[in-house]
């Protein structure tokens, strides 16, 4: 239980020191006029308070990878602590206040559009694709995971699975197509309530209940996992939305359009990485408290970690109780679903040049993109699960990217976003060379070193890039001066 209390001291402290550091290298200016007030639209640009879009936030990236991700960590034992704690506060708190300033400072802008400013245009199509393949899968993962739990704590009989997820889609379309302030700011503070009530009552029982929550001691660090699955790099892949998230960087544009103060980033971005990392460590030490890894291996395999949340519930809960935990964790991927299909069909009507300012142009993305999604849910969910892991992994590490040209062209410590973004490119080479989903090669000498070689190359390019960039910037780029108003820079491709 020390481990257990520790980690989450751990992460409220980086949250007051680390997350501070942070928001005072990136020099947050509280006078500058945000996107809601200037380019208020009353759709997507929408000033509102900071309670309100730190819940949206926390909602927006949290869907089941604090609660799936950890479950099915906790496979390798005590040492899956060690990712949430250190990820959170040193790559994931980092990568999402960094991006949600950046877009902040660039009119509200989506990843997309800014690796195209700090990185170059030629990476636009690259990162338009990520992305949306990226919340297209996360749609996907996010429509069938909380069908799953609602099938699970109803009458058998009542309503059948197809049901649910045609029903789930009816309020991701209708919700799609509402005023932010109408779609999240109403419906959002109330689900978080839920989720952090219930979270709050598992924990409490988890502590008071008597059970044996392991602590990472000399005897159990190592890897602990029934299968064998080594550690560098599934662990980092497994345990994402806990840690460090790519699809974080697919929300924040959302917030930072919703903004009125940049003094706000730090609770709204990092503090809500911080809230998500500790769902992450309670449903870690509630699985591994729980159930011995072999059976929590089985319960994954035989019903996914949808059956290890129904059974958590249950037996810390009760039945009545814990159903209504149950209905806790199935807002948080509804919501999650929910925002990303909206950035999803944000960053598609970016790409065509189509307007989202009559319904018929918001239908035009929107069902489509519904109707590519349905058919993926005919996908056995753990291919699914596979491939959006290695591509939200990816987009996390194209985000720190993009967070390090930032830095650099300001000046400033670009090593915070840097030093992650190494790490992570690493692993992302290495699991696709390693993976069947890649080129499955297996985790052998040559695989790690072809990794080092891959992973050194794509930096130097990076690195060079960038002076390059430097270079052929003028003085009065926006690039250089985007603390000044919005209004000073219409057009920011100069």
């Amino acid at each position: 239980m020390f481990t257990f209390l520790g980690g989450i001291a751990l992460l409220v402290i980086g949250y007051l020191t680390y997350g501070l550091y942070i928001e005072k290298n990136f020099e947050i200016d509280e006078t500058r006029k945000t996107p809601s007030e200037e380019l208020r639209d009353g759709y997507d640009f929408v000033p509102m308070p900071k309670w309100k879009n730190s819940m949206i936030e926390l909602l927006n990236i949290a869907g089941t990878g604090p609660i799936f991700g950890p479950i099915m960590g906790a496979l390798y034992g005590p040492t899956a602590y060690l990712w949430i704690i250190i990820g959170c506060i040193f790559a994931g708190g980092v990568h999402d206040y960094m991006i949600g300033m950046i877009s902040l400072r660039n009119k509200g802008a989506h990843l997309p559009e800014l690796a195209s400013r700090y990185l170059g245009k030629s990476m636009k199509l690259v990162i338009n694709i990520f992305s949306m393949l990226l919340l297209l899968l996360v749609g996907t993962v996010f429509v069938v995971t909380p069908a799953n739990l609602i099938l699970s704590i109803l009458p058998k009989g009542i309503m059948t699975l197809p049901w649910i997820i045609g029903l789930i889609f009816l309020y991701y379309l209708i919700s799609t197509v509402l005023p932010i302030d109408k779609a999240m700011g109403k419906v959002y503070p109330i689900f978080c309530v839920i989720l952090l009530v219930s979270t709050a009552a598992v924990a409490f029982r988890l502590v008071t209940g008597g059970f044996t929550i392991p602590n990472l001691t000399p005897a159990t660090f190592h890897n602990m996992h029934p299968g064998g699955l080594a550690i560098f790099p599934a662990l980092f892949f497994t345990i994402s939305c806990g840690a460090l998230s790519g699809f974080h960087a697919t929300q924040a544009p959302m917030v930072s359009r919703t903004m009125t103060n940049e003094r706000e980033g730090r609770f709204t971005f990092y503090g809500m990485m911080v809230a998500e990392g500790v769902i992450a460590m309670i449903w870690a030490a509630a699985s591994m408290a729980l159930f011995d890894g072999q059976t929590l291996s089985q319960m994954i395999a035989s019903g996914t970690a949808s059956a290890v949340v129904n059974k958590v519930m249950v037996m810390l809960l009760g039945s009545f109780i814990g159903t209504i935990g149950i209905i806790g964790v199935i807002v948080l991927p509804i919501s999650s679903g929910l925002s990303a299909f909206r950035s999803l069909r944000n960053i598609v009507a970016d790409y065509l040049h189509i307007k989202q300012n009559t319904l018929s142009k918001i239908f035009a993305v929107t069902i489509p993109l519904y109707l590519i999604s349905f058919v993926l849910t005919k996908v056995d969910f753990n291919i699914l699960w596979r491939y959006f892991n290695w591509a939200n992994q990816v987009t996390a590490v194209i985000s720190l990217l993009v967070s390090t040209r930032y830095l650099m062209l300001k000046k400033r410590n670009y090593w915070v976003t840097f030093v992650p973004a190494i790490f992570m490119l690493y692993a992302v080479v290495v699991y696709i060379l390693s993976q069947p989903i890649g080129f499955n090669m297996g985790l052998v000498t040559l695989t790690y070193l072809i990794g080092v070689i891959i992973t050194s190359a794509l930096i130097l390019i990076f690195w060079k890039s960038g002076q390059k960039q430097m270079v052929h910037l003028s003085p009065e780029s926006f690039l250089f001066n985007d603390h000044l108003p919005i209004s000073s820079y219409p057009n920011l491709d100069n």
